[in-house]
C-alpha cells in the first residue's frame, strides 16, 4: 500500500507551491494570521497561518480599498499559503521552531510553556514576516467544568439554504449582517459565571478562511471569549474533502484526552449532525459529559438546513437515560431548562 498523500492533495500543494512563486514574483509578502490556542500547564497547542498578502498602498484610496478586502471573506480565500514555511514561537524566554503544513497552518504543540493559567500571549513570527502575537487560554489545573459550543444555527443564522452559507458569509456578507440567537450570549455567560475559570471553546465545521469574520461577529455580539476550533477545507491525506462530522468527533476526543477532569456543556442545534455527534461522545465519555443543550430550528430553519421541515435525528432516542438532554428554540429557553435539570448551577 502507497503511503503517499491521496493524488488531490499533492496536485494541491503542487499548485499552492507554483501560486505561492507567482505572487513572491509580484512582490507579495509574508504575514502570520494569529489563531487562538489554549493549553494547560502541561503544554501548549499553539495555531497560526503563514500566508502572501499584497503590498498596499499608502494612499487615502489604498487605506481604503484594504479595508474594504478586509471585510469581506473573499480576500481570505485568494490569498497565496507558504507552503512548510519555517516559523518560530517565542514563549515567555524559550523560543522552538516549526513548520506550516502545506495550507500554511500551523498546528504546533509546546511542552514545559512555564506560563501561568488564564489569557496569556506568544508569538509566532516566519523568516520575512513581522510577529503576530497569538492568543492562547492557559486553563487552570482546578477547572472541572467547561462549554463546548456549535456556531452556525448556534450562535448565528443567516436565513440561508445550508449549502449557500458558506459562500456567501465568506464572499458576500460581512459580520454586521448575521444575526445572533437570541439569548445565548447570555445563556453562556450565566453558565461560564456559575463555574469560574471554566472554559469556553467554538467547535465548527466552517473553515479556518472566515476565522477573522467569525471572532469579531463573536465579539460583537458579547459572547464569551475562547478558542475557535475550525477546519481546512480541501483534500486530505486520503480523499477528496474533509469531513466536518469526524472533524467534530476528532476534536471532541482530543479534549477530552487534553482535559481528563474537564465535564463539558455540549451545544448544538437540531439542524445537522450534532444531536447524532454528542450522544456518541456521551455514550462513549460519560463521565465528560455535564448536559447537552440542543437549539431547536423553526420548520422554515429547517428546510434551509437540509431540506425538510423536521429534524434529522431525534435527539431523546441518541441520547440514552443517563445524559442530561434540554432543547429549546433560544438561549433563554436553554437557560431555564438547564438551570432546571442541573438544579440551578446553570446560573
Amino acid at each position: 500500500m502507497s503511503t503517499k498523500p491521496f493524488i488531490a492533495a499533492r496536485v494541491e500543494e503542487f499548485l499552492d507551491r507554483r501560486i505561492e512563486d507567482a505572487f513572491r514574483a509580484l512582490g507579495w509578502r509574508e504575514q502570520v494570521i494569529a489563531y487562538t490556542g489554549y493549553g494547560s500547564g502541561d503544554f501548549l497547542r499553539v495555531m497560526a497561518r503563514v500566508k502572501l498578502v499584497p503590498q498596499w498602498s499608502r494612499s487615502q484610496l489604498g487605506r481604503v480599498t484594504k479595508e474594504f478586502v478586509k471585510r469581506r471573506g473573499w480576500r481570505s480565500f485568494l490569498t497565496a499559503p507558504c507552503v512548510r514555511a519555517r516559523v518560530t514561537i517565542t514563549v515567555g524566554d524559550r523560543t522552538v521552531t516549526a513548520t506550516t503544513d502545506r495550507g500554511g497552518y500551523l498546528d504546533h504543540r509546546i511542552v514545559d510553556h512555564q506560563l501561568a493559567s488564564g489569557w496569556q500571549q506568544v508569538v509566532v513570527q516566519s523568516s520575512k514576516s513581522a510577529p503576530a502575537a497569538c492568543d492562547v487560554l492557559v486553563i487552570d489545573e482546578d477547572a472541572r467544568y467547561g462549554l463546548i459550543s456549535d456556531i452556525d444555527d448556534t450562535v448565528l443564522t443567516t436565513w440561508l439554504p445550508r449549502p449557500m452559507i458558506a459562500a456567501w458569509n465568506s464572499f458576500v456578507r460581512d459580520e454586521s449582517n448575521r444575526q445572533s440567537i437570541p439569548g445565548m450570549a447570555r445563556f453562556y455567560h450565566r453558565y461560564l459565571n456559575a463555574h469560574p475559570g471554566a472554559p469556553m471553546f467554538y467547535l465548527s465545521t466552517g473553515a479556518w478562511n472566515t476565522y477573522d469574520f467569525l471572532k469579531r461577529f463573536l465579539g460583537q455580539h458579547n459572547y464569551p471569549k475562547g478558542p475557535l476550533l475550525l477546519t481546512d477545507w480541501g483534500p486530505t491525506n486520503t480523499g477528496w474533502f474533509r469531513s466536518g462530522m469526524e472533524h467534530k468527533r476528532t476534536s471532541l476526543l482530543r479534549l477530552a484526552a487534553e482535559f481528563p477532569r474537564i465535564t463539558w456543556l455540549l451545544v448544538g442545534d437540531d439542524g445537522q449532525h450534532d444531536p447524532e455527534i454528542y450522544a456518541e461522545f456521551a455514550h462513549s465519555h460519560p463521565t465528560h459529559v455535564a448536559a447537552v443543550a440542543i437549539r431547536q430550528l423553526s420548520p422554515a430553519e429547517q428546510v434551509l438546513a437540509h431540506g425538510t421541515n423536521m429534524p434529522l435525528e431525534e435527539a431523546e432516542q441518541l441520547a440514552g437515560t443517563d445524559t442530561i438532554w434540554v432543547e429549546a428554540p433560544d438561549g433563554r429557553g436553554l437557560v431555564a431548562q438547564l438551570r432546571t435539570a442541573l438544579g440551578g448551577t446553570a446560573g
